[in-house]
């Protein structure tokens, strides 16, 4: 039996996520700012007051998982602010940083203890942090914070495979969520289902790839 935990996990992906690694039999650890209804009545554990902007957050849950080794990490949390050249919000930009570029860092940093040989670290990205695919411009708070984090999870794949732990980085397509405003061509479930299939097929070799959840290679 694995063990996974996921960020971001009270919502839309993130809850699809915890659910079906609950229901393959997994243990689950959902962590989260705030757990919704619907994420208590799955029965997986819970950890709340889990800001992945927050240092001191991220310390109190690595304190709380101190003896439990996880076999899957997936960085999920994350937010979308609509910001464009002509209304923009450098606060919101840095905000969405925060979460979306620094969060997946700071939380894998401070759970390396809980990695082993054959852990896999997965990181919610976006092709929207694409360079060759950006095509419209604007979101730039979003599209530069998951630019960062592609990049980040590059270097993680780099710094972390001598440990024998692989990384991914994986776009879950336009899903309908509350962050995309139920605006979107994929069902959450149908996101979770493609995004675990990609985590599940990971090795070392393919490591530091970053791919849309039907397993096309992305430009970064």
């Amino acid at each position: 039996m694995r063990t996974a935990l996921v960020t971001g996990a009270n919502r839309g992906i993130g809850f699809e996520l915890t659910k079906q690694l609950r229901d393959r039999g997994d243990t689950v650890i959902a962590a989260c700012r705030k757990a919704s209804p619907e994420l208590k009545a799955l029965g997986v554990r819970v950890e709340t007051g889990v800001d992945v902007s927050s240092g001191t957050a991220i310390r109190a849950l690595a304190e709380k998982l101190q003896r439990t080794p996880l076999d899957i990490l997936i960085h999920n949390a994350g937010m979308l602010a609509r910001d464009h050249l002509d209304a923009l919000d450098v606060d919101s930009i840095r905000r969405q940083f925060e979460v979306n570029a620094l969060g997946p860092l700071r939380v894998t940093a401070a759970l390396m203890p809980n990695l082993a040989r054959g852990s896999r670290v997965a990181i919610i990205t976006s092709r929207m942090g694409s360079i060759a695919d950006n095509t419209s411009g604007g979101y730039y708070g979003y599209r530069m914070s998951k630019c960062a984090v592609n990049m980040a999870g590059a270097s993680l794949a780099r710094d972390l495979k001598p440990l024998g732990v692989a990384v991914i980085l994986v776009h879950p397509g336009f899903v309908r969520t509350e962050m995309t405003e139920r605006q979107g061509n994929v069902d959450a479930k149908d996101a979770a289902r493609d995004v675990l299939a990609r985590i599940d097929a990971l090795t070392l070799d393919t490591s530091g790839s970053l791919v849309h959840a039907s397993g096309e290679r992305l430009p970064w």
